[in-house]
């Protein structure tokens, strides 16, 4: 059984920051590309960064030069540092991780998401 636990939600005026960590737990043999998704009312879930295992990271358009995805590979875990936030970055913030819990068998997990309000 393999869990994400994430953490660091929350409200904050537009200017403000936060960060975001996700850890992900269980029977694991090795985490591949870990990520951060975000999902606003009425809107469908989109990419907000991800990087892999080692160390290429993508991000959205909407969040490049504000926002930073890093990870510890050694606590299998993914932080997100916002800065600069707007209220358009409104949204529940998802964990994903590709997981091999038996080579050469992978899974897709996601995280119970955390919610991040920016008030204007």
């Amino acid at each position: 059984q393999v869990q994400l636990v994430e953490s660091g939600g929350g409200l904050v005026q537009a200017g403000g920051s936060l960060r975001l960590s996700c850890s992900a737990s269980g029977s694991i043999f090795s985490v591949n590309a870990m990520g951060w998704y975000r999902q606003a009312p009425g809107k469908q879930r989109e990419l907000v960064a991800v990087i892999t295992s080692g160390g290429r990271i993508n991000y959205a358009d909407s969040v490049k030069g504000r926002f930073t995805i890093s990870r510890d590979n050694a606590k299998n875990t993914v932080y997100l540092q916002m800065n600069s936030l707007k209220p358009e970055d409104t949204a529940v913030y998802y964990c994903n991780a590709e997981i091999i819990v038996v080579v050469p068998i992978k899974y897709n997990y996601w995280g119970q998401g955390t919610q991040v309000t920016v008030s204007s």
